[in-house]
């Protein structure tokens, strides 16, 4: 397991769970260093110190808050680990929602929260029993890197899992970003609702849920290193322009049948409207626009000419 990151406890009304947090994901990215091209010397960044023009080692650097261009308040990390914040020292349940009620984008990075030592175990099996039962999640405040933070609750295999949660006034207004009023058939939508059946999977998992473009850069890097031709890149498919959605949802769901194994046949992604309706409805269309044709004439030969 990778190192604890944070160790505290939860308070959950009078009980208390002490814990250890560590990270529960992993970043699997190829990093790169920045290198001088001529001769291939490292290329880093140092610290340097404004006033005596020095690079200054770790244990000269503190924190500061900036009051003017010439007045610096130190914080040291002792001051924060002491804030008069009850989140200090706590993750701090403030109270329990359903998961459906939570909207995703606010949800950001996971962390597993590990018991600490045999004390804390019975009040974290409780915790994680009652969270199970109640198929609800758990809404927290917590203070850690310089702010107090909102996160989310949640069991999974059962161990505790800490979400780190936006505040409310951290998600953008989307409205702005809203396309023109279009209309959008009821065929259509059943297209869609058709192609989204055919491409339902199960799990996350399998082989198309892998990081392709890592593999991509370690080809490059192999390829490199044995000094052997580059991968060629494959040809970019251009979107063609849709000029007919059903057209263009009968082709998808024909493609997505044929990647998967099934039967490509014919695509039956929706059932057109009965045509009676259709005649119906143009017939009394028809009817009004002829009634309202022959009261104007009505008018018309009933009026008398004005007087000059």
């Amino acid at each position: 397991m990778p190192r604890t990151i944070w160790s505290g406890a939860i308070s959950f009304g009078l009980v208390t769970v002490p814990i250890h947090v560590v990270s529960a994901t992993e970043d699997h990215s190829i990093r790169f260093h920045q290198y001088h091209l001529a001769d291939q010397g490292r290329i880093r960044y140092r610290k340097v110190c404004e006033l005596e023009g020095r690079e200054v080692p770790q244990d000269e650097i503190g924190k500061g808050y900036e009051l003017t261009k010439t007045q610096v308040i130190p914080v040291t990390d002792e001051d924060l680990s002491n804030l008069p914040l009850p989140t200090a020292r706590a993750i701090e349940i403030d109270g329990f929602v359903p998961l459906e009620s939570v909207d995703p984008i606010r949800i950001s990075d996971g962390y597993y929260l590990q018991p600490a030592g045999q004390v804390a175990a019975k009040p974290y099996q409780l915790l994680v029993k009652a969270l199970g039962r109640s198929a609800k999640v758990a809404v927290a405040k917590y203070a850690w890197s310089g702010r107090e933070r909102l996160g989310l609750l949640r069991v999974k295999d059962d161990v505790l899992v800490l979400h780190a949660m936006h505040w409310p006034d951290e998600i953008r207004d989307p409205a702005e970003l809203l396309p023109p009023p279009v209309q959008v058939s009821d065929e259509e939508i059943e297209g869609a609702l058709a192609l989204m059946d055919t491409m339902t999977v199960d799990r996350l998992e399998g082989p198309g849920f892998h990081d392709r473009y890592t593999e991509a850069v370690a080809e490059i890097i192999e390829a490199k290193r044995e000094e052997k031709p580059l991968p060629e890149a494959p040809e970019p498919e251009q979107p063609a322009q849709i000029l007919d959605l059903m057209a263009a949802l009968q082709e998808s769901v024909s493609k997505a049948k044929a990647s998967r194994g099934q039967d490509a046949g014919p695509a039956e992604v929706h059932e057109l409207p009965a045509p009676k309706k259709k005649t119906a409805a143009k017939k009394q269309s028809a009817q009004k626009t002829a009634t309202r044709k022959k009261t104007a004439v009505k008018k018309t030969s009933g009026s008398r000419p004005r007087s000059a």
